[in-house]
């Protein structure tokens, strides 16, 4: 059985889509609705707001602070906040972490810095320099195929060490080398793909960071609990069941179709920024079409 200080930010997590109003500015009241949804009714342990999934690259730092200030204050008392931070600028990562600290954030995702790929040294010192900056604990985002450099198995296992830096959303889909740091480093693994959620939980993972979790929070609780029970064949059948929800959220953009299922069941979304578009009717149609197939009709 895994214990809590293994799983520094509970079992479920959900990377939060950003409310915005019709006039595309941010809705901090929404993003408090829809964290109290995904907490109270979703069981989320944990909340990530400002990652990707949350439109990090088109909001801006203040939108960003206001958001995490919203969430703390709705659920801040039963879930963790973990606010993502991550630019492919260290000094400006240093900087939204402080301000996600002081807007009382319980935690920080730091994606590898995007685009400009950095050496490994490079990663390490960026990791390093942003959890120096803060007494949060510190979770690594690895997802190579957006940044373009992926986290190596040496440099995690270096960055385990580090007081601050207690695990990784991994998005890098390679559970050998996940293996290879678990064997030689305490460090608690998320998935970062819903699809992977009971492979990983398979090899010593603790959880996941979900997309999909907006809608299938419930049953992918339900599915790690049961792996963790021993319960393993009732995990596999919860797998197999929100499979279509868990690989049909990514048919395009994953916040695309996320805030269309939100809208269409009442909850707060609103659109998404350019350079991303709302979804289609023929894409909200697959989507309610995923949903029914996972037993979750919008």
């Amino acid at each position: 059985m895994t214990n809590n200080a293994q799983r520094p930010f509970g079992r479920l997590l959900t990377a939060m889509v950003t409310p915005f109003g019709a006039d595309g500015t941010v809705d901090a009241d929404g993003a408090a609705r829809l964290a109290v949804y995904l907490v109270d009714e979703q069981r989320n342990d944990a909340l990530v707001v400002n990652g990707t999934t949350g439109e990090s690259p088109t909001t801006t730092d203040a939108e960003k602070e206001a958001v995490i200030r919203a969430v703390v204050e709705a659920v801040g008392d039963r879930a963790r906040v973990v606010a993502g931070v991550g630019t492919f600028s260290t000094h400006h990562t240093v900087e939204l972490a402080r301000t996600a600290e002081k807007a009382g954030a319980h935690g920080l995702l730091v994606v590898s810095p995007y685009y400009n790929k950095p050496p490994q040294a490079g990663l390490v010192k960026h990791f390093t320099m942003v959890a120096d900056a803060v007494d949060l604990p510190v979770l690594l985002y690895d997802i190579p195929h957006r940044t373009g450099v992926a986290i190596s198995t040496e440099t995690m296992v270096t960055l385990a060490g580090h007081p601050r830096i207690v695990g990784v959303k991994d998005a890098k889909g390679d559970l050998a080398a996940a293996s290879w740091v678990m064997r030689r480093a305490e460090f608690a693994y998320y998935s970062g793909d819903d699809a992977a959620t009971l492979p990983l939980l398979s090899i010593g993972g603790v959880g996941v960071v979900g997309t999909s979790t907006h809608f299938t929070g419930v049953g992918t609780k339900d599915l790690i609990e049961a792996y963790e029970r021993g319960d393993v064949a009732e995990a596999r059948r919860l797998h197999q069941a929100l499979l279509p929800l868990y690989t049909g959220i990514f048919r395009t953009q994953g916040t695309i179709l996320v805030k269309a299922g939100l809208a269409a069941r009442g909850l707060p979304a609103g659109p998404v920024r350019p350079p991303l578009v709302d979804a289609t009717e023929a894409e909200l149609a697959q989507l309610r079409i995923d949903c029914a197939d996972a037993g979750l009709p919008l």
